[in-house]
């Protein structure tokens, strides 16, 4: 993620002047590879990852496996497409989080929402966000563009970073089910925004606010510096 797509002007608790630019666009697709795609989404939503084959498509469809490849070049298409998907479908929840934070402000709404978009979506999620993440192939831009709200409600890179990394592993346990059974985690999300806020506004040399004031506007943070790297963790 570089400066200029960021608007730095804006504090970590506050919408005014916050990125709500539209998601890089990816490249087109024929009709046939669209309805094979949304076919695949149907399946990897209601059954998981391992439905997600040629041969599934093609009955799901009405059509001979060996057909689909005069649109597609085969699965890892399919799961390209479904990762751009989820991509874009994250950060236009996050952006509207971070733009829009309401009393609890950007850094609790923007973890809300991921929350709320990961568990609404698991099968999704997890194909979007295990293993390697193929940079070559995805739209370019698509990945900063969705991790992009994490610095603006933060205002700090490395804050920005462990927020990812705090709200992508509650969520993966979440989904696992391998919190005990009597955990509160709305407090334990609740505790994480705390935190980040607490961490947001000593990285920017304020004075730490709780959720309960995090609707008050805050000084604005510096410019950003440039990243080596993206600012979402390499996790697929």
């Amino acid at each position: 993620m570089t400066q200029s797509v960021l608007s730095p002007g804006a504090g970590p608790s506050s919408s005014a002047g916050l990125s709500s630019s539209a998601p890089p666009r990816p490249r087109a697709l024929s009709p046939r590879a669209t309805e094979i795609i949304s076919a695949g989404r149907r399946l990897l939503e209601a059954e998981g990852a391992g439905a997600l084959t040629m041969r599934r498509l093609g009955a799901e469809l009405g059509i001979q496996a060996p057909s689909l490849y005069k649109h597609l070049p085969g699965k890892h298409a399919v799961e390209l497409a479904l990762v751009d998907e989820a991509l874009a479908e994250i950060g236009q929840a996050l952006h509207q989080a971070v733009c829009h934070p309401g009393p609890a402000g950007g850094i609790a709404g923007t973890l809300a929402a991921y929350r709320e978009y990961a568990l609404a979506h698991p099968n999704l999620y997890r194909l979007a966000t295990s293993s390697r993440l193929p940079r070559g192939s995805t739209t370019p831009g698509l990945e900063e563009w969705s991790g992009e709200p994490f610095f603006l409600a933060t205002g700090d890179p490395q804050v920005a970073q462990a927020m990812f990394a705090f709200a992508h592993g509650m969520v993966i346990l979440e989904l696992d089910q391998r919190f005990p059974g009597n955990s509160d985690l709305q407090r334990t999300w609740e505790a994480g925004a705390d935190a980040f806020t607490s961490a947001s506004a000593s990285a920017r040399g304020s004075r730490p606010a709780t959720r309960a004031a995090a609707h008050s506007p805050g000084p604005a943070p510096g410019p950003m510096p440039e990243l080596e790297t993206p600012l979402i963790l390499e996790t697929r």
